[in-house]
């Protein structure tokens, strides 16, 4: 597979009758979803819904069970596709931040842009810096993670993603883990983001963020896509049982 084989007149993401089981625990049962070109999709629901096990299918990180993932019109469930080639239009954002330790922040940053870019270091550097000025941590360049808020980790991580150059992000629970105080500057960070027209898909329990920042909501509960739409239908109108009751308790 070539990089030219990506098809940018294609949905970013493309799943169709997506199953995943653990063992006998069928986590996903059949699930069609897709991610526009340049939107915005944000899926909520309750813990063991599926959400995060489909964020994970989408970058293979998770082996599907059965069903099909299409990413920029390209099968990355085909066994000949270049799974690492995708994977660097790809940027990832976890719950936990998963800095290596050793390096400092830019060391951070320019590790992968040069092993998988294959980029020069001087190159690879000052893509570090614009993507660390974008984030706001420009003068943090030289810390190490144990010296920086879990903020200011997750912000390091979204500029890390940033700097491979990626088509498209996938943020899972990135505000989870921290502290209150701390979730508006990676907020604000991903708000920009999608300000400057990059296609996200956003795990979150951030139900401001989803009703602001979404192009579409997606609901999953049980394993299904329950309900989904624009945020002032899907959050202020929702039409499900399902998703009414999951809206009472978190709105």
């Amino acid at each position: 597979m070539t990089e030219q084989s990506l098809r940018q007149d294609a949905p970013a993401i493309e799943v169709k009758d997506l199953c995943k089981n653990f063992g006998s625990n069928e986590v996903l049962k059949g699930i069609d979803f897709h991610v526009n070109q340049g939107e915005v999709v944000c899926v909520i629901g309750p813990s063991g819904s599926g959400k995060s096990t489909l964020l994970r299918c989408v970058n293979r990180l998770e082996e599907p069970t059965s069903g099909t993932i299409l990413v920029e019109g390209v099968d990355i469930t085909d066994p000949e596709t270049d799974l690492d080639k995708i994977r660097t239009r790809i940027g990832m954002v976890f719950q936990q931040f998963n800095l290596f330790p050793h390096l400092n922040v830019l060391g951070n940053l320019t590790l992968a842009q040069q092993r998988a870019k294959r980029r020069g270091k001087a190159e690879a550097m000052d893509v570090a810096r614009k993507n660390l000025e974008k984030v706001g941590l420009a003068n943090r360049e030289n810390a190490y993670p144990a010296q920086l808020s879990g903020g200011q980790q997750q912000r390091v991580a979204i500029a890390r993603a940033l700097s491979m150059n990626p088509d498209m992000m996938l943020f899972d629970e990135p505000t989870s883990a921290l502290d209150p105080e701390l979730v508006g500057d990676v907020l604000a960070v991903m708000r920009q983001l999608a300000d400057e027209g990059m296609t996200m898909m956003v795990v979150t329990h951030e139900m401001g963020f989803a009703r602001e920042v979404g192009d579409r909501v997606v609901f999953m509960d049980g394993g299904v896509v329950v309900e989904q739409g624009k945020p002032e239908d899907v959050l202020g109108n929702p039409q499900n049982e399902r998703t009414k009751a999951f809206l009472s308790k978190v709105l």
